[in-house]
């Protein structure tokens, strides 16, 4: 790569460079990026000699390019089209649970106002409150998790209550997610100081996540019947991710997809202190901040032995989500749909590679 490299380098394929399974022959934005088998390739040889990614933002342009034999394989299958797909003889489904997690981050580094936090009334507050855990406990209680997974989301997710899914290493058994009670909600509530409930604006992005807006909509309507007034906003992630990184949302949602597949990854991202210089808190735009589990995550990275560590990244991911520092939903299903005989074994990583697109004998 020469000097001062510009996108359209990239783009035109000068810049191209890799050991991979296809070579790059030309890309469209927008449109499509096509490609051709490496018979140089170092692995196992792909099955296909030409391969063309069509780029498909539309949900249901995706869909249906799939079912007019446009395209042979499409990924992020939308979830109201999985039932359609999977009735359809003509097609074949693959799916996993991923190791992304979908939560609400809190603004837990403001000991005064928060800006989309007050009373009632819309009464400024001295105090933050969701530095109290029984403000932080109450809303999470306050989420139908089971709703939003069968609801919103169309059985293409799972309710949780940690970083990764069942079977991963440093999963931890019995960790459930948080069951619905409203009630106990309501009494959290009033022992903090909040027997009248609260004005919250909750934030999310509208295109980024499976369902992103409709999920958050649906918290919203489920706090206000705890006396949580709340009003939702969704913002382009392109909007969005900026301004939470400046930390300028009270409550907001997030999702994290731990691509090692062991919890240190996530807790040193999202709940440990932030630390730059440490590489620590690197996504913490809460803010969430205790010792104690810091202390607990620095051990578990320097302990050779698996099942050692594997203990204490379980004890810091018991501690965090004890604590709520932050408030898990759900973990997201990976699906993918394509002509019946091709076979395509699912990723919990999300990724979509054609080199591992195979016929189905």
């Amino acid at each position: 790569i020469g000097p001062n490299p510009t996108s359209e380098d990239f783009n035109s394929g000068k810049n191209a460079i890799g050991t991979g399974p296809f070579k790059f022959v030309s890309y469209r934005s927008g449109d499509r990026i096509e490609l051709t088998r490496n018979d140089d390739y170092w692995g196992p040889k792909p099955a296909w000699s030409k391969v063309t990614y069509r780029i498909i933002s539309n949900d249901a342009a995706r869909s249906a390019a799939l079912l007019s034999g446009d395209v042979d394989f499409i990924d992020a299958v939308p979830t109201s089209d999985i039932a359609r797909l999977r009735g359809d003889a003509r097609l074949a489904i693959s799916e996993i649970v991923s190791s992304r997690l979908i939560f609400l981050a809190m603004d837990q580094g403001r000991e005064g106002p928060t800006p989309f936090v007050t009373g009632p009334n819309g009464e400024v507050l001295e105090k933050n409150p969701l530095r109290d855990h029984r403000v932080r406990e109450a809303l999470s209680l306050a989420v139908n998790r089971s709703a939003i997974a069968d609801r919103v989301m169309e059985n293409t997710a799972l309710p949780s209550g940690q970083f990764l899914p069942e079977g991963s290493y440093s999963y931890v058994p019995g960790l459930k997610a948080p069951p619905y009670d409203p009630a106990r909600a309501k009494q959290l509530l009033a022992e903090a100081g909040f027997p009248n409930g609260l004005r919250i604006t909750l934030h999310g992005s509208n295109d980024r996540y499976v369902n992103d807006a409709k999920v958050i909509q649906a918290i919203g309507q489920m706090w206000s019947r705890i006396g949580v007034q709340t009003t939702v906003e969704a913002l382009p992630w392109s909007a969005y991710v900026g301004r939470a990184g400046k930390q300028e949302f009270s409550v907001f949602q997030f999702g994290w997809g731990t691509a090692t597949g062991e919890a240190s990854n996530a807790l040193r991202a999202q709940l440990a202190t932030v630390a730059p210089e440490k590489g620590m808190g690197t996504a913490n735009r809460g803010r969430y901040s205790h010792p104690a589990l810091d202390a607990l995550i620095d051990r578990a990275l320097l302990t050779v032995d698996d099942d050692a560590r594997e203990k204490l990244l379980q004890q810091a991911t018991t501690l965090g989500m004890q604590d709520v520092g932050i408030i898990p939903l759900h973990e997201q299903k990976n699906i993918w749909a394509m002509r019946r005989g091709l076979a395509y074994a699912p990723r919990v990583d999300e990724e979509t590679r054609a080199a591992d697109i195979r016929p189905a004998s």
